[in-house]
Formats: C-alpha cells, structure tokens, sequence
C-alpha cells in the first residue's frame, strides 16, 4: 500500500486545503498571538495581568536626584571653581560655594589634602570629619 505522500504527490496542497500546510496556518500564530481571541483561558490563568498598565509612575518634576560631589574630586577640582568664579584661594586655603556650583551634597569618599572652607546645602558626617581633619570648615 502506498504511503500517503507518496499517494498525494503532484497534488498541489496534499489535502490539506490552500493554507493549512503553509507556516503556522492552523495553529493559530506565534507568540502571544491571539490571546484574546483562541489563547484566552491561557492568559485568563497564567498572566490575568497581561493585558492594561500596572503600577505607579511618579511625574518627573516630583523625582529629583541630588548632584553630588566627593571630598576627592571636590580637590581635582579646586582650581576649576577658582576658574569658573565659586571658589577664592585665601593663601593656602580655599573658600569654595558649592551650592551656587550646582552642587547639592559633599559625600566623604577620597581624601583632601588642602585647608577648604565649603558652602553646600548638605555633606555627609565623613566628609565634614574629613575636611576639618584637612584644616577647613563646612557651611550650610
């Protein structure tokens, strides 16, 4: 007895009509095709929140990130502040404004070497030990 293929050769769509031998013709797509459709019960009770949005975006002019700067950098930097007019050097110290530099928060990470007297809206507890251990002072 001849095998079905061989008995369907030369028969355009070997009995299985126009597009149900093509691609995914009858399974129904691919993916998360037909989900609303055909795939619903699926979705229904393994992803019920896949469809619509979930969670809470804050607008952006609430959500503000502080500008921050470390005692390290803020000593490469001396020379750039006196420069660009938020810093003066008095002798061997420095008197620096960090807050008109745009500067919200002096972090302690690195070391200072030099005497800086800082204005800043906020410094960490290291990074005032640090400057006043240098000779400075720090100013809100």
């Amino acid at each position: 007895m001849p095998s079905r293929t061989k008995k369907l050769r030369g028969s355009r769509t070997h009995g299985r009509g126009k597009k149900a031998g093509r691609g995914a013709g009858l399974i129904g797509g691919h993916g998360n095709a037909g989900l609303s459709k055909q795939g619903k019960i699926g979705m229904l009770k393994y992803d019920r929140d896949h469809f619509g949005r979930h969670g809470f975006k804050r607008p952006q002019c609430m959500v503000r990130a502080n500008c921050t700067i470390n005692v390290a950098e803020l000593q490469e930097q001396l020379e750039r502040y006196v420069d660009l007019g938020f810093a003066t050097k008095d002798g061997e110290a420095y008197t620096v404004n960090l807050t008109d530099a745009g500067i919200d928060k002096l972090l302690g990470n690195g070391d200072i070497g030099v005497p800086v007297n800082v204005t800043v809206s906020e410094a960490s507890a290291r990074a005032r030990e640090k400057i006043e251990a240098a000779g400075g002072s720090v100013a809100e």
